[in-house]
Formats: C-alpha cells, structure tokens, sequence
C-alpha cells in the first residue's frame, strides 16, 4: 500500500507524463495537418466551392467528413463514387434527372460554380481521413457478370463519365443498378432507347434517372448496350 507521499508522487509523475505525452501527439497531428488535407491543392476553385458550400448552408441536408444533418447523402467521397460529368448534369437540373423524386432543390448555379462546387467536394475526398467514411460491414454481395461475347465497339465517353456511376460492365463500375453486361441479348434496342429517354414512363418510381443527351451520345450509348451480348 502506497504511503500519501509515494500517491502523491504516483499521481503527479503520471499526470505530468500522460499530459507531455497528449501535448506530443497533438503537436504531431497539427504538423501532419498540412500533408494529411493536401493544403498545396487548396486552389481558387476549391476556395470558391467552399464559399459557395457554406453560403447555401448544404450541411443544412448533407454531412461532410461526417459533420452535418443526416437528411441527405454523405458527400466526402461522392466524386470518387459518382465522377465530375454525373455530378455537373445532377448539379445543373437535380429536378431533371430525378423526376418527382429527387427532394434537392435548383440552385440554379452557373456553370463556374458548379465546376467549383464539385471541385471543392474532390479535394474533400482527397484527405486522408484514416479510413473514413468505412464501407458498410456489410455490402451488397454479387459476383460480377462478365459477358463472353466480344464487343468491337468503343465505350462511348457517355457511358464511361456518367453510366458507370451506377452501373458496371465486366465488374467495373458502381453497383447502384443492375450489370450490364450481356444486356444486348435481353432487350431490344428499341426498347433500350424507350427506357433510357424517359425512365419514369416506363416504371414510375424507378431510381433510373432521366440523363440529357444528345441523340448522337444515345446511338454511341446504344451500339455499346447492343454489342454487349454473350455469345
């Protein structure tokens, strides 16, 4: 049994030893600060999009790095999961690709802000965040179908930029919706254009979103969705 003397210095040495050892470790994680948030690719763009972040208040819905409501998505990866092109058509009409569903108003941002906006949320997946957000313990299992046929067509920059944020082809892509791979020998073409122009009048309710293209970037998308057939 410690004498008050011996206690006294027992919980002195301690104190003062964990309490040098925090004020170590706090010292080292503000030096680290810098590397950790990649402080060299602050840019102008990445400033602007956090002044456009906060002036909109869109932690009034979203979390960031975990900080937030929790109304809607968790945006630190986004860019990451849903790329730059997907983004900018969301940004540009929300209303647009998500037709009586979607709650996110129009901002009615222009074209420079909406460029700095997604800017500023790829810096934010950038940081190195020690592992967070953590994927779901557990995640949506499924093998990936990879068709056997053979496709002499390209994947067009639509499908590369914009589809493959939900959907994957040879297990390479989002698993939002269903794999595409040998879809060309389930539906006909026809009936793949009807569904990709207007999603809703086909199934109401349906999370496909109605995605702007040019009749052009439809065909390039078509020819790639046909070609894409077992053998």
């Amino acid at each position: 049994m410690l004498s008050k003397s011996q206690a006294r210095a027992f919980f002195l040495g301690g104190t003062g030893l964990f309490s040098a050892a925090f004020l170590a470790l706090t010292y080292d994680s503000h030096k680290q600060v810098p590397n950790l948030t990649n402080e060299d690719k602050l840019t102008p763009e990445v400033i602007a999009g956090k002044a456009i972040w906060e002036d909109n208040n869109c932690m009034g819905c979203h979390t960031l790095f975990g900080e937030g409501a929790y109304y809607a998505p968790e945006l630190t990866l986004i860019v990451k999961q849903k790329g730059r092109p997907y983004l900018r058509l969301f940004l540009k009409d929300p209303e647009a690709m998500y037709p009586g569903e979607r709650k996110m108003q129009n901002y009615n941002f222009t074209d420079e802000e909406i460029d700095n906006v997604i800017s500023f949320l790829e810096w934010c997946g950038e940081v190195d965040l020690n592992g967070f957000p953590a994927k779901p313990p557990l995640g949506r299992v499924a093998a990936p179908v990879v068709s056997t046929g053979k496709s002499d067509v390209p994947q067009p920059e639509m499908f590369k930029t914009v589809c493959t944020a939900c959907h994957t082809v040879g297990g390479k892509g989002n698993m939002v919706g269903p794999p595409l791979d040998a879809i060309g020998n389930k539906f006909k073409r026809e009936d793949l254009k009807a569904w990709i122009n207007d999603p809703q009048k086909i199934k109401p309710g349906t999370a496909m979103p109605k995605i702007p293209m040019t009749d052009e970037q439809l065909n390039e998308v078509l020819d790639y969705l046909m070609s894409l057939s077992s053998e």
